[in-house]
């Protein structure tokens, strides 16, 4: 989900705190597929899904790498997400004379489909309980260093065994922040095309106004095909589309990849995500608003090549503002507290539990020794991007450096056991790596000089310009100048020159001489120190979050759901609107009010219709269902979820939450937090009518 909202964020989180503990029978929950929630299901809608159900959802479910979820649609590859899960993409294969992201796409027949330049999607086929294995290597007595390295190296090798037994992505996931570990098992697909995208415009229309409000009116949605051996995948298991789409009141479900939550953390560690951590991403975020907003004002080029970073890093700014909203508001934090404090007291009451009682004390000191490592951590380590389209650490922005990065690691990896890796660089992950080290992704030199400039500024400007580490990247020179010398003097723009490198050993890196290479040489010393600091407290953290899980299981039993991961998971709830100001808000929308809406703004920006959607609204039923909204419990990685009715057919896509939603990374309500999507009536209705797609309609329909 992209987790938009607009100028109105901090309304009355008052309403939303009132109704955090008043829903016992509450559609709360993402739910692992290997422990679906069958009792609630049957005690609140006399509805059990069968086995074969939840398989068949399951393996139509779809995860987008690059941060997302989707499903098949049809039997010959066809898969659905949302438009701003697509755009990643869109961005990377337009150019100067093709702005797919801002004017759409259609591909009339499958040789006109574009191939994407490092795109990724995953289908869960399996999930196994490895705990014990994972939990044994910890022998007693260990350090917390040792510890951290005797955990990954079990965790390297369950992965590497099961991909070399089945073929299949392999990855260990910690759940329960350190109570359990599954082996999650994934068919991969990288051959993936554009099918359809429509204009920008029309799947954000309304823009930052309506941006995490609701009614809403976007067909935010992108369609690609997956292929294997040249050839469109055969798919068995891809959902059944409904052309009429959810009434009010139904039961749905949604099954996507949610990417993180926060609701089992302990409120020391909540209190330091609050104080510290979205203090320092929002100023990321700000700082480099401001940045991309004045880069692309300076031309139509500019800004088609900063777009969706910009959009993203616009976004990601209001989500973690209105994420602090929630947990600066009083009753939001005494909710959570009395949540904390229930389990703590059941705790100290029962003998058995003794030892966890220090469990809290062990979090909040890992905690603080990792707030202490921050800094250093988060500017020359922290490797996946918090933000579209910033790669690489704080200090060290852009493509060139994530590449000169990946490379010089993936070298000094290989050489180690598989077992003493980081886990990028294991065997079970390296055709992952190999698909984003060789993207033919274009990389812009004023764009990468742009950002680089910026990064190499902040970092000085944190750490202080006598700073041995500062005085080093920057070689005697300016930001700007330093950038400039790095980016036009690296050869790894060329994705021939990176595969080559990537072939031989450390010396010939070293005889290449580029300057970007040598830079993350040069830093690399103290960035794996931050890390080995940052891991053994990550160690300390997951034991202690163990012992708290093991007393919760015993006390309120085994039927809690566990803190998103990025993997797929089951949710649920009614399509349903709610009151706010005292007013009813509708489950649904039509175009009729697409139209009302941008009339009522004389058709003016980003209020303004395609003129393709102008001239063929006569052609349209303007009763049709747009957009609507459900109970479903969702957070950020939801979007392109498939919302699905208890026959198991298509009749929605999540692609946000409503303005009352923000806070539920830490805590769930269902008073008026709404998840929305679109409409599947909706999305028939504009390909057929307004875009002319029929050979697509009737695949979707299945009629051809």
């Amino acid at each position: 989900m992209s987790n938009r909202f607009g100028p109105h964020f901090c309304y009355s989180l008052f309403v939303f705190a009132v109704g955090l503990n008043t829903s016992a029978l509450a559609d709360e929950g993402m739910w692992p597929f290997n422990a679906p929630p069958l009792k609630q299901l049957k005690e609140k809608y006399q509805f059990e899904p069968t086995s074969q159900w939840l398989e068949h959802l399951q393996k139509a479910s779809v995860r987008f790498n690059s941060g997302g979820s989707g499903s098949f649609v049809s039997a010959n590859g066809l898969v659905i997400t949302n438009h701003h899960v697509g755009a990643d993409t869109l961005q990377k294969i337009g150019d100067a004379q093709h702005n797919y992201l801002r004017d759409g796409f259609y591909a009339k027949t499958q040789a006109d489909e574009i191939k994407s330049t490092d795109l990724e999607l995953n289908v869960l086929m399996s999930i196994e309980d490895v705990t014990a294995r994972v939990n044994g290597a910890v022998k007693s007595g260990m350090t917390s260093n040792q510890a951290s390295s005797a955990r990954n190296a079990a965790i390297a090798a369950i992965e590497k065994e099961s991909k070399d037994k089945t073929g299949l992505r392999s990855d260990v996931v910690t759940l329960y922040q350190g109570g359990a570990y599954h082996l999650y098992r994934y068919k991969r697909y990288d051959d993936v095309r554009l099918v359809f995208a429509p204009e920008q415009q029309m799947a954000f229309f309304g823009g930052d106004p309506d941006n995490f409000e609701y009614p809403r009116y976007d067909l935010d949605i992108c369609l690609f095909r997956v292929y294997e051996n040249s050839q469109p995948a055969k798919i068995e298991h891809f959902l059944k589309w409904n052309s009429v789409g959810p009434s009010d009141s139904e039961l749905t479900f949604v099954s996507g990849s949610p990417g993180k939550t926060d609701r089992q953390l302990t409120l020391d560690e909540l209190a330091d995500t609050r104080d510290r951590y979205l203090p320092y991403v929002l100023g990321i975020f700000n700082r480099r608003e401001v940045l991309e907003l004045a880069y692309s004002a300076r031309s139509f080029e500019n800004a088609r090549k900063a777009r969706e970073d910009l959009f993203g890093v616009q976004n990601n700014r209001k989500r973690y503002d209105g994420y602090l909203a929630g947990l600066l508001d009083p009753q939001i934090w005494s909710a959570l507290n009395a949540r904390e404090q229930k389990l703590r007291d059941a705790i100290a009451r029962d003998p058995k539990f003794k030892s966890t009682t220090s469990a809290y004390d062990r979090i909040k000191n890992a905690q603080a020794e990792i707030a202490k490592n921050a800094p250093l951590y988060n500017y020359l380590e922290q490797e996946r991007p918090i933000t579209v389209g910033y790669r690489g650490p704080r200090a060290l922005s852009g493509d060139l450096f994530k590449c000169a990065r990946l490379l010089t690691r993936a070298i000094d990896e290989r050489a180690k056991p598989n077992g003493q890796r980081i886990t990028q660089f294991r065997d079970s992950a390296r055709e992952s790596l190999e698909l984003e080290l060789f993207s033919s992704e274009p990389i812009y030199d004023d764009y990468e000089i742009l950002r680089l400039t910026n990064s190499l500024t902040d970092f000085a400007s944190q750490f202080g310009v006598d700073n041995p580490i500062v005085q080093k990247v920057r070689a005697g020179k300016s930001p700007h100048a330093r950038a400039v010398e790095l980016v036009t003097g690296t050869k790894l723009k060329d994705v021939s020159v990176r595969k080559e490198l990537y072939s031989k050993h450390a010396a010939a890196l070293q005889a290449a001489h580029d300057p970007m290479i040598e830079l993350a040489r040069l830093i690399d010393g103290p960035a794996r120190e931050a890390r080995k600091i940052y891991d053994a407290q990550e160690e300390i953290k997951k034991q202690a979050y163990a012992d708290i899980a093991k007393a919760r299981f015993a006390i309120e039993g085994t039927g809690s759901y566990p803190d998103a991961t990025f993997t797929l998971r089951l949710s649920y709830g009614r399509v349903r609107g709610y009151e706010q100001d005292g007013k009813q808000i509708p489950a649904f929308t039509d175009f009729a009010g697409l139209y009302q809406r941008s009339a009522e703004h004389d058709n003016k920006p980003p209020f303004d219709l395609p003129q393709r959607w102008i001239d063929r609204k006569t052609n349209l039923d303007l009763s049709t269902h747009f957009d609507f909204v459900s109970d479903a419990d969702i957070i950020g990685g939801n979007s392109g979820s498939p919302v699905v009715n208890k026959a198991n057919e298509f009749v929605g896509i999540i692609f946000d939450g409503n303005i009352q939603s923000l806070v539920l990374d830490c805590i769930y309500t269902d008073t008026q937090a709404r998840a929305v999507s679109v409409d599947s009536a909706a999305i028939i209705e504009a390909l057929r009518k307004v875009y002319e797609a029929q050979p697509l309609v009737d695949e979707l329909l299945g009629t051809r």
